[in-house]
């Protein structure tokens, strides 16, 4: 008399698991495509700069105030806002996290322990003036497009797809250049050694503060990307650094390929996990999971032993 009887509410419950899978799929993909945006400029300071940006969630958390911004201008044409935004965002951004690496990081002589605590500063300071100036209401931004795919069994936001798809080709073209171009060997040459970098000629310093610039940047563009799902306010940065750290700790620091597969890990696991449980439950799993690595395999799943 122990087996299981199949009532209408079993029925109805596994019949509702394939569409349950299926959103908690999508909800995942968009997670990891921002984060993978996030985790990667966070991941390319660390492997040319061997720079811990701590601020890096504030220059995620600009961006999306940028794009409040710039979509309130436009509030009738918000393709032409989000348009605006997606271009001017970044590059004020990118502006601002250059200044802060020439008059400050590269005063520092980009040293690990001294630059942790400048860009501690730098997260409160940037912290406060969004305070400041936009006050500490959250604010929402229009979605520039807002047709639904149609499933069976649920409408789905086709801007959600539309984010992952950008996702995607970002992340694609950060790759080409890396990999591919003068820019990139010059990048790779620095990150490989400094010194011998130097003695071919390559202008270390400019191309540290192009990195520095670039990594803010992809903060910049995923908060743009997010910002018409999730509401922008001053404290929204937090959430999106620790979730860049727990993946290149895993991934390993300065790995790109690490960095891509973590991300798409942690967004999958953390989309389903909050939907079938909790969101808290998600990110329980995600630390111990970076305390397993850091116990077993401090240099990451992908990372290389440094010698």
């Amino acid at each position: 008399m122990s087996r299981l009887a199949i009532t209408p509410r079993n029925r109805f419950s596994i019949m509702d698991f394939g569409p349950y899978l299926l959103l908690a799929s999508l909800e995942g993909l968009v997670t990891a495509a921002i984060l993978a945006l996030t985790a990667l400029g966070l991941s390319l300071v660390f492997g040319v700069m061997r720079v811990v940006n701590v601020a890096h969630g504030e220059f995620f958390m600009l961006g999306a105030m940028l794009t409040w911004a710039f979509t309130s201008l436009f509030l009738g044409y918000p393709v032409l806002g989000f348009a605006l935004a997606m271009i001017g965002s970044p590059l004020i951004v990118g502006i601002i996290a250059l200044v802060a690496e020439r008059l400050v990081l590269r005063r520092l002589h980009y040293d690990p322990e001294a630059t942790i605590v400048a860009t501690i500063g730098m997260l409160y300071i940037i912290q406060q003036l969004a305070l400041s100036f936009y006050g500490p209401e959250a604010r929402a931004v229009i979605a520039p497009v807002t047709f639904r795919i149609q499933f069976p069994w649920f409408g789905y936001a086709g801007y959600k797809l539309l984010v992952v798809g950008i996702s995607i080709f970002l992340l694609l073209a950060t790759w080409f250049v890396i990999t591919h171009t003068r820019v990139g060997l010059m990048m790779r040459a620095t990150q490989y050694d400094r010194e011998t970098a130097q003695a071919f000629s390559i202008p270390v310093d400019r191309v540290y503060a192009g990195v520095f610039a670039a990594g803010a940047m992809l903060a910049a563009i995923a908060a743009v990307l997010i910002v018409p799902i999730q509401q922008a306010h001053y404290l929204m940065g937090l959430d999106p650094l620790l979730l860049s750290f727990i993946v290149v700790i895993i991934g390993g620091l300065g790995s790109l390929k690490g960095t891509m597969l973590a991300a798409l890990f942690i967004g999958m696991s953390d989309g389903m996990i909050s939907v079938f449980f909790s969101p808290t439950l998600a990110k329980i799993l995600a630390t111990l999971l970076v305390a397993l690595v850091l116990v077993y395999r401090p240099q990451g799943l992908f990372g290389e032993v440094s010698r």
